[in-house]
């Protein structure tokens, strides 16, 4: 009696872990899903950043220019008042 008593406790416990491990490959499949997604996820926030950065560098490059191109055309107006103002010898 004792060996059958042995064998139903070991067969309950094969199939308690048995299915302890289906549960196992369940959660490992979900997790390997929500990685799979915020890998992706990440990819593409990190892509659009990229993007944003390089339209941002463009516009602060077009920016620059667009200072330097005033700055100078205020030179040219202060140095042409300089010009015209009496008691300049170049009048």
């Amino acid at each position: 009696m004792n060996y059958d008593g042995d064998v139903i406790y070991l067969q309950k416990r094969v199939k308690e872990l048995e299915e302890k491990v289906e549960q196992l490959r369940l959660s490992r499949r979900v997790l390997m899903n929500l990685i799979e997604k915020l890998e992706k996820e990440k990819t593409s926030f990190q892509t659009r950043l990229e993007r944003e950065n390089k339209k941002l560098l463009h516009t602060n490059y077009r920016y620059a220019r667009w200072l330097l191109c005033k700055n100078r055309q205020i030179a040219e107006l202060e140095s042409k008042l300089q010009e015209r103002q009496p008691g300049n010898s170049a009048n």
